[in-house]
């Protein structure tokens, strides 16, 4: 009996590599609102892939929670009693990682009440609204902040950009 070779048109199981153009990506759902928003997923991962340095391999997951939970957060790492729109929660420096070892640039949470009062104020989609915070989560992530004039314009002037490649209008006007 002689041994078959594969034809070319065999698929060969190839553990997926993270791309740096794409972060690797986990969205955790932690509450059921969020299936209220058109597409939030999608959002998600648009808005990630869209503000990803394409340097910075890694992996980030964007948490979907609700303001009773970012409150805590929000308190414990930052000092402050309140809920807010979004956290960021820069990963470990890649300096101190073995060699090989994906990064984890960080974690993104999101209160579902802060973030679609907001955009109702605002008379904006929720959609936009949710990409426009992930998108400015990621920039913490890849190291900006708004914490002087300059660095917040810069900030803008970036989450600006990217907003527009997802057709969102500019959240600044």
């Amino acid at each position: 009996m002689t041994a078959r070779r594969p034809s070319p048109a065999t698929p060969q199981l190839v553990p997926p590599q993270p791309s740096p153009s794409a972060p690797v990506l986990d969205i955790v759902q932690a509450d059921d609102r969020w299936a209220r928003v058109a597409d939030a997923h999608s959002c998600v991962k648009a808005a990630v892939a869209a503000a990803h340095a394409p340097q910075a391999a890694g992996s980030v997951c964007v948490a979907l929670e609700n303001d009773a939970t970012v409150r805590q957060l929000n308190k414990r790492w930052r000092g402050k009693d309140q809920p807010t729109n979004v956290l960021s929660f820069a990963g470990p420096d890649p300096a101190i990682l073995a060699p090989g070892v994906l990064r984890h640039l960080g974690d993104i949470v999101l209160a579902y009440e802060t973030v679609m009062a907001q955009a109702q104020a605002e008379n904006i989609p929720p959609a936009h609204h949710l990409m426009h915070l992930v998108v400015h989560g990621m920039l913490h992530l890849h190291g900006m902040d708004h914490h002087t004039e300059a660095a917040a314009e810069a900030m803008e002037a970036r989450e600006r950009s990217i907003l527009a490649q997802l057709g969102v209008a500019d959240p600044y006007a």
